[in-house]
């Protein structure tokens, strides 16, 4: 049975009056797990939270319990960073203080723990510290073989981070290797007769993704971490993370507050960001130029923000030191670049603050623009909304007074020298400037940001570092208000359905493990075929779940004349619609897949998807193997294989949505009235087609001809599944 009242976790909670009542019950509930059940050196278990959202507060909890029932020893494994083991050592050690000092308890960073204990020490409790790199991990596992002692004790090992360094594969000359450092925790989870395993982490792909069984070839064994259960850290109503930012709201065609927080930036200006070339902008233009014109808004968007939190606070009572915000800039790895951004900024404030004292229209114009944008969220969430020359007012007292601190950061050794005791860069002035890449993500936290200019562009976007990359979750949720994320439309859309993949994933762990997602992938002959998780690559992946709409945005409709003229295709399917379904009929028409299909591919050859980053990808391909999935999703043998066509004409939506809007695109061809209606009432068990004749014309932002618009609609009776384009070798 459990043990709660023991004098570790029982000090410790007493001490944690801040902490939620949910936050122990899940370390209650983890324990529990830990002690009933075996963890296998396959089957950790896991401790699985959302980015930035009180693990590392959960598993400390946990170990404090731990101790009282019948652990003798814990190893914490934390990311391979030099300043992040510091602060976990320093934390832990803070912590538990009161055991200590008292003798009960000692916590050591591996690589200058002793490596001999005498049994004295051994009888209290230990933490061993250590990051997930070669030598200390070498010293771990050399630490038991010569303790006997220590290799029959209840051991604890808590892999924070689990899926960065932990796991892992490479392929050389054809055989499947596994990366060193995975070998290493593997052999580490052994070197004790008595181990139990939990690995903490926001992202769990990885994990959850790997096979079953896999023959690697640089090692005689090397079992797989698959988690044998999973505890989901609390997470609170002031926690602000991906249903937030990418959520049907933050979706909407109408201004929102969750809409409004979102800001596009022209994909070329994160070149322009990355190196100097005057040709295309020069420095001295800072304030005019056209070319950083997304950059110089998200910073100024961040000055008349923070002034209005601080203006706000003092007015509710609080302390001026203590309202203090910041702002990330995270758009290239490399240190020149960082070096060119941080010129680009100091120019900036330095040019705004000339231009404020000397009473220029610039300064109003741009300050009064960011305000009015940052006044409609305030009315928004019902918060006092400043008088606008008292903002002007304060942003240029803020410039004038050196509120504005500008820090470059782009090593493991600045993120040491900049943490705070409690893990968090350090605040120096009101308005905090980070510059950096890689070493702001993982555990470093960065209070009230507000601002966030987001440029990363790998060939492909892996879930788990883009999450990461997301430093604009967190308990948030008093600032959101004046939160601004600024990215491009490209970027956006590959967050948004890597969030959407996230909240089915986590949705099919809430019920009861991963196997509750189907994952499939289409074979060479174009059939949807069942695979194994591991051979979906996160980055390509569609989740199909009950009512997801399938649709392009962005696209251009084509001429109504020319070489490559779709009238008479337009007519043709005109033709074949009135023949199946006709326009705007009271109920859908079930049809063949094949006849839908044959109309995706007809509708195809009259639209334009433009190329680069500017509109969201659309993968026709992919779209027609959802369907055809979607309508096999049916027990009902009778319809299996069909789907469900509605088409409507005289539509005029426009091309563009309006100037008020963030979202530039129109993406809602479809009414939930209309279409949405029609869909819940009858795509239950089979999907449903919506083709949307529109007018097309010129003064919408067409090009002057009639087009269909294609909408697909999962029915409500579909079980979650995550889909890649990729065939099978």
């Amino acid at each position: 049975m459990l043990k709660v009242n023991g004098d570790f976790y029982r000090i410790y909670k007493a001490s944690k009056t801040d902490f939620s009542k949910e936050t122990f019950k899940c370390a209650e509930d983890t324990v529990n797990e830990l002690i009933s059940r075996e963890t296998s050196t396959d089957h950790p278990g896991m401790l699985l939270g959302k980015v930035q959202s009180g693990k590392t507060r959960t598993f400390i909890s946990i170990l404090a319990l731990a101790f009282d029932n019948g652990f003798d020893l814990a190893i914490v494994l934390s990311k391979n960073s030099k300043a992040l083991i510091e602060q976990t050592t320093k934390r832990l050690r803070e912590e538990f203080a009161p055991f200590v000092r008292d003798g009960e308890m000692d916590v050591y960073d591996i690589m200058s723990a002793p490596q001999k204990y005498t049994m004295d020490e051994l009888e209290s409790k230990i933490i061993f510290v250590a990051k997930k790199q070669d030598d200390n991990l070498k010293r771990l596992i050399a630490l038991f073989k010569v303790h006997d002692v220590m290799r029959k004790m209840r051991v604890l090992v808590i892999d924070d981070e689990a899926d960065n360094a932990s796991i892992g594969y490479s392929k050389k000359a054809g055989l499947v290797a596994a990366k060193k450092i995975a070998g290493q925790i593997s052999d580490l989870r052994k070197v004790s007769s008595r181990p139990a395993f939990l690995q903490v982490t926001a992202t769990p792909y990885s994990l959850y993704l790997q096979p079953t069984d896999v023959t690697v070839a640089n090692m005689t064994e090397f079992r797989p971490t698959r988690p044998a259960f999973t505890k989901l850290v609390p997470v609170p109503n002031t926690y602000v993370g991906g249903d937030v930012y990418f959520g049907e709201s933050a979706k909407s065609d109408t201004d929102t507050l969750e809409s409004l927080i979102h800001h596009t930036v022209d994909q070329q200006e994160f070149d322009r960001l990355k190196k100097e070339d005057k040709r295309v902008f020069k420095i001295s233009e800072v304030l005019t130029s056209a070319k950083i014109e997304g950059y110089r808004r998200a910073v100024i968007a961040f000055l008349v923000g923070g002034i209005i939190q601080r203006i706000n606070g003092v007015a509710a009572g609080k302390k001026k030191r203590t309202l203090r915000y910041t702002f990330l800039l995270h758009s290239e790895a490399a240190k020149g670049s960082h070096e060119w951004q941080e010129r680009i900024t100091r120019a900036l404030v330095s040019e705004l603050t000339a231009a404020g004292a000397a009473q220029e229209p610039i300064f109003s114009s741009l300050v009064g623009a960011a305000y009015d944008d940052l006044a409609k969220s305030l009315r928004f969430d019902k918060l006092p909304v400043p008088p606008r020359a008292a903002v002007e007012a304060g942003v240029l007292e803020g410039l004038q007074n050196e509120y504005v601190t500008i820090t470059k950061v782009n090593s493991d050794e600045d993120v040491a020298a900049m943490l705070d005791d409690s893990g968090q860069l350090k605040l120096r002035s009101t308005l905090n400037v980070f510059i950096g890449g890689q070493v702001l993500d993982r555990g470093v936290t960065l209070l009230n940001l507000i601002g966030f200019y987001y440029g990363r562009r790998p060939n492909k976007f892996q879930q788990d570092t883009v999450l990461q990359h997301s430093r604009m979750y967190g308990y948030r949720r008093s600032d959101l208000a004046v939160t601004r994320f600024h990215t491009s439309r490209y970027i956006r859309n590959a967050m948004s359905q890597m969030d959407e993949f996230d909240a089915s994933l986590r949705s099919a762990i809430e019920s009861g493990g991963d196997g509750a997602v189907q994952f499939i992938r289409k074979a060479k002959d174009g059939r949807i075929v069942p695979c194994s998780p591991n051979k979906i690559l996160v980055a390509t992946t569609q989740t199909l779940r009950p009512h997801k709409r399938i649709l392009p945005i962005g696209f251009q409709s084509g001429y109504r004349t020319g070489a490559n003229a779709i009238g008479e295709k337009i007519t043709a399917i005109d033709k074949t619609v009135e023949t199946i379904c006709g326009f705007n009929a009271k109920l859908p028409k079930l049809i063949n897949l094949s006849v839908g299909l044959d109309l995706l591919e007809a509708i195809r050859e009259t639209l334009v998807i433009p190329g680069g980053d500017d509109a969201p990808p659309f993968d026709w391909d992919a779209a027609k193997a959802a369907l055809i999935h979607l309508s096999t999703q049916t027990t009902d043998e009778r319809i299996k294989g069909n789907i469900l066509l509605w088409a409507a004409k005289d539509r005029n939506l426009s091309r563009m949505i309006g100037e008020s809007s963030h979202a530039t695109y129109t993406n809602s061809p479809d009414s939930d009235k209309t279409e949405g209606a029609l869909a819940k009432a009858h795509a239950i068990e089979s999907p449903i087609l919506f083709l949307l004749r529109q007018n097309g014309t010129e003064e919408q932002g067409w090009r002057g001809t009639p087009f269909y618009w294609p909408v697909i609609r999962a029915q409500a009776r579909t079980p979650t599944a995550i889909y890649t384009a990729e065939t099978i070798d």
